[in-house]
């Protein structure tokens, strides 16, 4: 199948490691032109690098981004416009809050996640929609967390704003469709990332295990036995923004073989 992602211009937000990472490579190898962003420059360079070497793709580019700050948002867009004509694909995605339950966290705790996990979104999306309406079309797909469909244990602070982003993907597909511009949110399961190993290593050490013993117990009670690759989640991800998805808007789709239960 043709998706239809030659040349198209794609940002992908926190895109130097993990699932970022995973899903800039899938749309490199389809021959779009992606920018990757983060706050580590050096990340960047070594991704993008490696990415193009992978790939044979020489339009992998990047810049420096801390998406907590408005400014870097709107400049990375900026970037992406100025440097590939246009943007077609946004690609949302942020790094997670703080593990803990409610009484851990102070206003300032609050506050941070809600301008990593929610405000981050919001105002990526707002820079790029003249590019996409000035283009006549668009995909923006939001990362969120298996928390979309069933909360997690210790995880409050994502619990709370990944269901917001939920929320607002189906509001704005409302709004958007009459542009042509497709919304949806896309939610991993355990994929073996950075930071699914952190938050594990972190739940081992409370429940007096080792690393690995709490890895084969969370396997178990995954359908399919096992963590998922970055890559597999990465692919539906692309499949989503390509020119292959032209109706489907304000879904929400599980990458977690099987392991959440809620319909």
């Amino acid at each position: 199948m043709d998706l239809g992602l030659t040349g198209k211009s794609v940002i992908v937000m926190a895109g130097s490691k993990g699932l970022g990472k995973a899903t800039a490579l899938e749309f490199a190898r389809e021959g779009a032109k992606v920018v990757i962003g983060s706050r580590n420059k050096e990340e960047l360079e070594k991704t993008a690098a490696a990415i193009s070497e992978e790939t044979g793709n020489d339009h992998i580019s990047w810049k420096v981004c801390d998406i907590t700050q408005a400014s870097d948002i709107k400049e990375l867009i900026n970037f992406a416009g100025e440097t590939n004509g246009g943007v077609d694909v946004l690609i949302n995605n942020a790094g997670g809050p703080p593990a803990g339950g409610f009484d851990q966290f102070t206003d300032e705790d609050w506050q941070k996640a809600y301008e990593l996990n929610l405000l981050s979104y919001i105002r990526a999306i707002r820079e790029v929609l003249p590019h996409m309406r000035e283009g006549g079309s668009g995909h923006i797909l939001n990362f969120a967390s298996s928390s979309i469909k069933q909360t997690l244990d210790n995880l409050l602070l994502s619990n709370t704003f990944r269901a917001g982003i939920v929320g607002l993907a189906k509001s704005l597909s409302q709004e958007f469709s009459k542009d042509n511009i497709l919304i949806n949110t896309l939610g991993p399961g355990r994929i073996a990332t950075g930071r699914v190993e952190e938050l594990d290593r972190m739940r081992a050490g409370k429940l007096d295990k080792s690393y690995e013993e709490l890895k084969s117990s969370t396997e178990k009670s995954i359908p399919m036995g096992r963590y998922g690759d970055p890559s597999e989640f990465a692919r539906q991800a692309v499949f989503l923004c390509s020119g292959a998805n032209t109706y489907v808007t304000g879904q929400t789709l599980l990458v977690d073989g099987g392991l959440v239960k809620a319909l």
